[in-house]
């Protein structure tokens, strides 16, 4: 899930950013420090949004740097369990699928691709063997959050099912709505005739 969180820190200008206006020098430092933040309360920082709040610049002696006392607004994305969503397939291996979910790469392992005995094929396309539904990449698919691991906490792990209802690729789905649609519709005919 994606949040806007509001954090205050002191921020380190160095002295060669002087010369710009003081909320550019402050938003600079601020997207490089947060350009790779990954934590597990926060999540995985994609940007700031705002700044809310610069105070006064203090210089340290021996260091020429200023600080300054800012409050500002941080763009996240934390992953949560049981959450549903929408990313396009970016790679498909022998043991599963990768699925770009936003600011991170999740992974669903190949017996949770699909209700089916899934096999692969050497132009890296799944397929289901009763259904003969497939997945590769660049399909866009609906997924959900099963598990989530910071054991690395510069890359953390998230794994994902497509095996529940209302789940896959979103080209399947569409198909038993409209299929539904139609049937709804010929039934009604067929109804009008029996009157």
């Amino acid at each position: 899930m994606f949040y806007e969180l509001e954090l205050k820190s002191h921020i380190r200008v160095p002295p060669i950013l002087f010369s710009e206006d003081t909320n550019t020098a402050v938003l600079k430092q601020l997207n490089a420090q947060f350009e790779s933040f990954i934590s597990k309360d926060f999540g995985i920082a994609i940007g700031i949004s705002d700044i809310i709040k610069i105070g006064d610049g203090i210089v340290i002696p021996g260091d020429g740097a200023a600080y300054y006392d800012t409050t500002f607004n941080l763009l996240v994305f934390k992953p949560e369990l049981n959450e549903m969503i929408l990313g396009e397939i970016s790679e498909i291996t022998d043991f599963g699928a990768f699925i770009n979910i936003g600011p991170i790469d999740g992974m669903i392992h190949i017996s949770q691709t699909m209700d089916d005995y899934v096999s692969f094929s050497k132009s890296n396309v799944l397929t289901g063997k009763e259904t003969k539904k497939t997945l590769k990449a660049k399909d866009q698919c609906r997924a959900r959050i099963i598990a989530i691991s910071y054991k690395k906490i510069t890359d953390p792990k998230i794994g994902l099912t497509m095996r529940q209802p209302f789940l896959g690729r979103l080209d399947d789905m569409e198909k038993p709505i409209k299929e539904g649609k139609k049937k709804s519709k010929k039934e009604q005919s067929k109804k009008g005739v029996k009157k």
